[in-house]
């Protein structure tokens, strides 16, 4: 209606513009030039409402008297009919939190923190401002589906499983059904993280004294079978010193250790210290040396 408004302000100080100008007094001339100027300036006003400049990360929707073009403006500067209204969604990224109390399988209450990663559909821009109130798409269809989703997935897993293993797969799961409800709606869902789970303190405690048990038996099964190691390594070597002795044993002989005996007896006598040899001493007959220090 601006638009209007100011193409009837021109073409009035326009004709004003005109009409003075064949008044040749001075206060013709004064007419004539404030009437120009006021022409002008509303012509270029008028001029400007054929334009529309969207900001980086929205996209504009043409509503002509109800009438909605199918085809989005992208962001910059862009060319529209003066006379429809142009209005602008934004298609960046945008956090939604819930802090909720959740069923696990068991029918365990669950304190459940998590958000929900999501942006518009350029293409569905248009869409969304025809079927939803105000555009709200966030409020009126987003958030309902999320909390439900949310509660309807989480119901499938039981609460031990969330204390650690399942975490991951809970969030993947709440995040493909979600993509999946409201696509069709122009909503494009990127993650949804979970920030905390909270189970029951009671489960807590009870999962934690299991996990100590595990860990505790795990430490008595490696140290019986590093004893047993320890075990086997001793007998092993008990074993090899047997054979050893058995070895030794079976290449010892009287003539031998006569023979060695005689040897000894050898280097002692050449030995530069004192010494009394007896000979013919011993059972064996073998040399009698006594040191006389």
């Amino acid at each position: 209606m601006f638009f209007i408004l100011s193409i009837i302000v021109a073409a009035v100080a326009l004709t004003a513009y005109f009409n003075a100008r064949k008044n040749v007094t001075e206060v013709g001339k004064r007419g004539a030039a404030l009437s120009g100027i006021v022409g002008g300036l509303f012509a270029l006003i008028a001029v400007g409402q054929c334009f529309t400049q969207i900001p980086a990360g929205y996209v504009g929707v043409v509503d002509f008297f109800g009438v909605v073009s199918s085809r989005t403006l992208p962001p910059g500067i862009n060319i529209v009919n003066p006379l429809a209204k142009v209005v602008k969604f934004s298609t960046q990224t945008q956090e939604h939190k819930e802090a909720m109390q959740v069923l696990s399988r068991e029918g365990l209450t669950i304190g459940l923190e998590i958000s929900v990663l999501y942006r518009l559909n350029p293409d569905s821009a248009g869409r969304v401002y025809q079927t939803v109130l105000g555009g709200d798409y966030e409020t009126i269809i987003l958030i309902p589906q999320f909390r439900s989703i949310s509660r309807s997935v989480t119901a499938s897993f039981q609460a031990s499983a969330l204390y650690s293993t399942e975490r991951e797969q809970l969030a993947l799961n709440i995040q493909t059904e979600l993509a999946h409800a409201v696509a069709p709606r122009g909503v494009l869902i990127e993650s949804t993280p979970l920030r905390n789970v909270a189970l029951p303190t009671q489960l807590t405690e009870a999962i934690e004294q299991k996990q100590r048990a595990d860990q505790e038996s795990q430490r008595m099964e490696f140290i019986l079978a590093k004893e047993k190691q320890e075990a086997d390594r001793k007998r092993i070597e008990a074993q090899g010193i047997a054979d050893f002795q058995k070895i030794v044993a079976a290449g010892i002989s009287d003539q031998l250790l006569r023979w060695k005996g005689i040897e000894a007896t050898e280097k002692l006598a050449m030995s530069q210290n004192a010494k009394v040899v007896v000979i013919g001493a011993g059972k064996d007959g073998l040399p009698l040396i006594l040191d006389t220090k």
